[in-house]
């Protein structure tokens, strides 16, 4: 069975088990939330983090942080936790904060 179309190239719609957008969609690495901030400190300490990017927004704080796999993300709504969490990442973590 062939997965080219007409053009040459692998066409989504004749992927074997799967129709047209599904297959595109299951390829793409959608972010995690996390919910806890415990959850999300662990996350920030592992060997993979490599940076978090903080975004301020009139309603939350939303923390980012890039591992290998996954961008995790977590909405802080009351400002002093954000303020504490802030203080609480790990030292040698590269925190991007405009």
């Amino acid at each position: 069975m062939s997965l080219e179309g007409k053009s040459g190239k692998a066409c989504p719609s004749t992927l074997p088990g799967r129709k047209g957008i599904e297959a595109v969609l299951s390829a793409i690495k959608m972010p995690k939330q996390i919910h806890e901030i415990k959850d999300f400190l662990l996350t920030a300490r592992r060997k993979d983090a490599r940076s978090v990017k903080i975004k301020k927004t009139k309603d939350a704080v939303k923390f980012k942080v890039r591992c290998s796999k996954y961008l995790y993300t977590l909405c802080v709504f009351d400002i002093e936790k954000a303020d504490k969490l802030k203080q609480s990442l790990p030292p040698g973590l590269n925190v991007q904060d405009p």
